[in-house]
């Protein structure tokens, strides 16, 4: 019989860092569920899929905390002696990945976007046999645990969907947001004092968007300057 554990927190909170060519995940949005979200990305125009195959799923799930180091390791060699649980992981985390987007691009306006990830959360739940506990960390800190028994791909969401739970019970819909650049598809926990951020990342949407409004002031500088020479009437 396996048994092994993985962690979750209340607060999933992460120091947003930057995208760059060689990161292949990216954790800017605070929140485990929302991260999760975000595996579904877009990169310079080309879509980067984190689930596009269970070995990338599992690295993700490692740079995440949600697995550690031998965790990892057991899931790959197991993946190979059971490739169709490995392949029905992935399908299954796929669609929870499409549950929580809808929850969190619609989950404060639309009731049914809150019903029906209400539904998939209790079905990752409720499906997953193991023993919840509390304990301590190396920081000092506490974080809650989940040891599922049995399946050796049981209980890979629970911490993500868990994540999203805390949401729901705490009330946190109304300061998800989606970036505000039209062409990124990332989504991110507001944790603004005023409830104003706008970017999934400063370093590249915000500065995307900085570097077109500079752009858009030079033209109208220019059309101006244009005008005025136009206009101008020759001095006898």
């Amino acid at each position: 019989m396996l048994e092994y554990r993985v962690e979750t927190s209340l607060a999933d909170t992460r120091a947003a860092s930057p995208l760059t060519r060689d990161a292949p995940f990216i954790f800017i949005a605070e929140r485990l569920w929302l991260d999760f979200v975000n595996t579904d990305d877009l990169r310079r125009g080309v879509r980067y899929d984190a689930l596009r195959e269970f070995e990338t799923f599992v690295q993700w799930l490692e740079a995440a905390n949600v697995v550690d180091v031998e965790r990892a390791t057991g899931l790959r060699r197991r993946a190979v002696q059971q490739p169709s649980g490995a392949a029905a992981a992935l399908v299954d985390a796929r669609r929870v990945r499409a549950s929580l987007r809808a929850l969190a691009e619609r989950g404060n306006t639309a009731e049914k976007a809150r019903t029906d990830t209400l539904a998939e959360i209790n079905r990752i739940l409720g499906r997953s046999a193991g023993t919840r506990r509390l304990e301590p960390k190396g920081d000092g800190g506490f974080a809650r645990s989940f040891v599922p028994v049995g399946d050796a791909f049981a209980g890979l969401m629970i911490p993500v969907v868990e994540s999203a739970a805390d949401a729901l019970v705490i009330g946190e819909l109304a300061r998800i947001r989606r970036c505000a650049d039209g062409r990124c598809p990332r989504v991110f926990f507001d944790g603004t004092k005023n409830g104003r951020r706008r970017w999934c990342d400063m370093a590249t949407c915000g500065n995307r968007a900085k570097a077109a409004r500079h752009r858009v002031r030079m033209r109208q500088a220019d059309d101006g300057a244009s005008n005025g020479d136009a206009t101008e009437e020759p001095v006898d």
